[in-house]
């Protein structure tokens, strides 16, 4: 399947580039300096209107992931953190969206698309990161409801949230199938929001620890029916990885843009340093490699948008997370290169280029994780003895 670039989408490329440079990027390094959460920035992204992009009509989206991927890429270009705020946002919707009954769709989601209501979701837990299945918190049905007890790590977006969507194994069972989301209210008895971790990249968005201590859920905060919450887990996550590869393009493509002002403004040796035949071919390379990851994206993006999901989507969704955020922390690490002893220093903006393009390698499935899925999709799922 391939992709292409209308005037809709042109138009809105332009208009978020223009934001980015004239109103996010004078806050980017102070957004990431203070680790304080840019609630200016969620002002502007929902003056936009950018909390719809991807999502349809009926809730008040426009139902495009490719233009949510284009949206992203221009603000991660300039502000890693600001880009972030619409991540933060989509995650929960497109769980709400994928297993959500239909009280619960027309409860949550329009207040999302507007950025009325703010969300989170939290499944990883200190010992299962990349393994959902592996997770330790428990829902005890009782009456009414669940009593749900355990603890979380690394909730994005949690003490801002309205609600949380938290992952939990009902019964006894310790299968995939056993995994289930319940929405939890911010307030809920029992239900604690640990400090914000010291990060040393996507500064910007604070991620805690979340504390359950029997923490009623009515029944009818339970997404979806009871055993499907792993598959609604996975399939959020599958159809976000574009979006995740499109944070990696405009993170590249962000460094690329402050290396050729650098080196085109720097003198050694009697020379521009951009005459350097040697500069020239890392730039080269850092743009090849670029392009070659936002094409890649492009693609998975649509299809999503061309309504492919499943086994279909997964390998080049992954592909697209993998090879963009790989790709961005390459092109970073060059760029810092470029700039030598400056790179290091926190007065040039590049080195949190470099700090945010490692967080984007680990985040939402390791790129261990997603060459797996790849590979599976090739030769089937390893065998275990």
């Amino acid at each position: 399947m391939t992709y292409a670039l209308d005037d809709d989408h042109r138009q809105l490329q332009d208009l978020i580039r223009r934001v980015a440079r004239e109103r996010v990027a004078p806050r980017a390094a102070e957004i990431d300096r203070s680790a304080q959460y840019p609630q200016d920035m969620f002002d502007l992204l929902r003056e936009l209107r950018l909390f719809t992009l991807p999502f349809p009509a009926e809730y008040g989206g426009t139902g495009g992931m490719l233009s949510a991927c284009l949206a992203v890429e221009e603000l991660g270009r300039a502000c890693y953190n600001t880009a972030y705020l619409l991540i933060v946002q989509w995650t929960p919707f497109g769980a709400i969206l994928a297993g959500g009954t239909e009280e619960q769709k027309k409860r949550l989601l329009p207040g999302l698309a507007a950025g009325d209501l703010r969300a989170a979701i939290s499944v990883t837990e200190a010992q299962s990161g990349s393994d959902v299945a592996g997770i330790r918190t428990r829902a005890r049905r009782i009456d009414g409801g669940y009593r749900l007890n355990g603890s979380k790590v690394w909730c994005t977006g949690a003490p801002v949230a309205d609600f949380i969507l938290v992952a939990a194994k009902t019964g006894e069972d310790d299968t995939p199938g056993s995994v289930n989301l319940f929405i939890i209210e911010r307030g809920a008895k029992g239900f604690e929001i640990g400090r914000p971790e010291d990060k040393m990249g996507a500064r910007g968005i604070p991620s805690c620890p979340l504390f359950l201590d029997d923490v009623f859920v009515p029944e009818s905060s339970r997404l979806g029916d009871e055993g499907r919450g792993f598959k609604i887990v996975m399939e959020a996550f599958n159809t976000a990885r574009p979006i995740m590869g499109a944070r990696g393009v405009g993170l590249a493509q962000g460094a690329i843009d402050h290396a050729v002002e650098f080196v085109q403004n720097r003198v050694a040796f009697g020379r521009t340093v951009a005459d350097f035949q040697g500069v020239r071919w890392m730039l080269a390379d850092m743009a090849m490699q670029t392009e070659a990851a936002r094409h890649l994206v492009y693609r998975a993006a649509a299809l999503v948008d061309q309504g492919v999901s499943g086994p279909a989507l997964a390998p080049v969704a992954a592909m697209a997370k993998c090879f963009a955020t790989d790709t961005a922390m390459t092109v970073a690490t060059n760029a810092v290169q470029l700039f030598g002893a400056a790179g290091i220093s926190a007065e040039f903006p590049i080195n949190r280029y470099m700090r945010d393009a490692k967080v984007l390698q680990i985040i939402e499935g390791t790129n261990q994780i997603q060459r797996n899925i790849i590979a599976n999709a090739l030769l089937g799922r390893a065998r275990s003895r």
